[in-house]
């Protein structure tokens, strides 16, 4: 008598799993793969048993490896355009890498295998020639793919499905205007790609050492403008528009047209308007190869999308009551010197009370808590409490965990790291409540603190290149 036995199913963790690509990949594939949907929110009702969630802080390296425990594939779908504080100091391009740092460190950490993450197509050319957005994405690329779960990147230009943030805004500028009068970048070729196929491309990739290590673009063999896609779409609603470019738009306008026509947050609409510019097609040397695709025509993609009334079934969650003033702030400097962590952050201990020498004292008590004074003061401003046992190198970390000017002490923490094989050095405060009224301190202290760490920043950089 002999047994079969059914292939052990792979455990899949979702970054971004409430995010369009992320609840439909849940959707199609729950039964094959163990999922585990990561959300900072707490799951109050779970309507699909097949999948679990685990509540994530991705801001935090402790959490964000706790919740990739026992996990074999990480799929990454994060794109940080909404801040999660009320008050956010920070580009989302900084956010972004740090965000993508402290995920590869977690999924090392947790003897992840393998990281999927779905970015966006790269332009031949030069890397600083590239728009904010897609060098976002491709500084996010490189960080998940430094340490030791194997990257598979899948680059794609738009993808067209039932709820996707670029085709709603094209979906809802063909709606709102019976002409369309198009900018200059609207003549710019690209290869959009149907969520079907992506979604199929990512299923094979998944737990497939023959992509490890890869960066794949996606796309479907239609090449064509975003102005033929303005055309077809609108074709396939049944809409007459007269659509004709025209060379005077400026990148501003074109901002403030998609936004208010398309329907789009400025957050998501201005980086991406600033990335069409550019000529988006899938390399011959980069294509997906692994298999065979029957890639849907665009008229067929639209038309699913348009006719697409239910979405994927998704928890719901607790409402967070939280701190309600809380404050992230992350800012970049240049390393051309490759300086350590430590020494940036032992430098900028050395360097405030140095440029501050009129106003305020850096003390270090019995127990190794570094308080900064004011000349006249007793009681510590900040204080600051170095964790030796979460700090390497490449990162330096500190408890948040005294001083007049903060309100919360059990939460909160200070970080210099270096990012991109020590390119860049970013210094953070997370989850910073502060003891001032909210717009008193919005106008002040929060102003002082971008204001000081650029004046570290200039230091940092005369000492390069002295």
């Amino acid at each position: 008598m002999t047994t079969s036995t059914q292939p052990k199913k792979l455990t899949v963790a979702i970054a971004g799993a409430s995010g369009y690509i992320g609840r439909w990949f849940i959707h199609h594939f729950h039964q094959k793969y163990n999922i585990i949907g990561l959300s900072r929110k707490k799951v109050a009702h779970n309507p699909n048993p097949n999948v679990r969630w685990r509540q994530v802080e991705l801001y935090s390296i402790s959490s964000t490896t706790e919740a990739l425990k026992d996990v074999d594939v990480a799929i990454y779908l994060v794109h940080s355009m909404s801040a999660s504080t009320r008050l956010n100091q920070g580009s989302f391009e900084d956010t972004d890498l740090l965000l993508a740092d402290n995920f590869s460190r977690a999924a090392a950490l947790a003897n992840v295998k393998q990281i999927v993450y779905l970015g966006g197509l790269v332009p031949e050319g030069k890397e600083e020639d590239l728009s904010r957005h897609l060098m976002s994405r491709l500084e996010v690329e490189k960080t998940l793919g430094s340490r030791t779960a194997k990257l598979t990147a899948l680059r794609a230009s738009i993808i067209v499905g039932p709820g996707g943030s670029s085709f709603d805004m094209i979906k809802n500028l063909v709606k709102n205007l019976p002409v369309l009068m198009c900018p200059k970048w609207t003549e710019s070729l690209t290869q959009p790609i149907s969520l079907k196929n992506t979604l199929e491309i990512m299923d094979i990739c998944v737990g497939n050492p023959n992509v490890y290590d890869q960066a794949i673009e996606i796309g479907s063999p239609e090449v064509m403008t975003y102005r033929d896609m303005l055309a077809r779409t609108a074709e396939v609603m049944g809409k007459k528009r007269l659509v004709f470019s025209v060379p005077v738009f400026s990148l501003g306008l074109s901002k403030f047209w998609v936004g208010l026509f398309g329907q789009g947050p400025p957050q998501l609409v201005y980086p991406l308007v600033e990335s069409l510019r550019h000529t988006l097609l899938v390399s011959k040397d980069k294509a997906f190869t692994e298999k065979e695709i029957e890639y849907l025509d665009y008229e067929t993609a639209v038309k699913i999308a348009l006719e697409t009334t239910e979405e994927p079934l998704l928890p719901k969650f607790e409402k967070t009551e939280g701190m309600k003033n809380t404050v992230r702030s992350i800012q970049r400097m240049t390393n051309p010197s490759g300086y350590s962590a430590t020494w940036v952050a032992n430098r900028y201990n050395i360097w405030l009370p140095t440029f501050f020498s009129f106003l305020i004292n850096g003390k270090t008590n019995e127990n190794g808590e570094l308080g900064f004074h004011l000349l006249w003061g007793k009681k510590p401003m900040l204080q600051l409490t170095m964790i030796p046992d979460r700090s390497d190198s490449d990162r330096q970390l500190f408890y948040i965990t005294g001083g007049w000017l903060v309100k919360r002490f059990d939460y909160g923490w200070l970080e210099f790291r270096g990012v991109l094989d020590g390119k860049y050095i970013l210094s953070a405060i997370h989850e910073f409540v502060p003891r001032l009224p909210w717009y008193i301190y919005v106008a002040t202290q929060a102003k002082m603190h971008v204001w000081v760490m650029a004046r570290f920043k200039n230091y940092l950089e005369r000492r390069q290149t002295d």
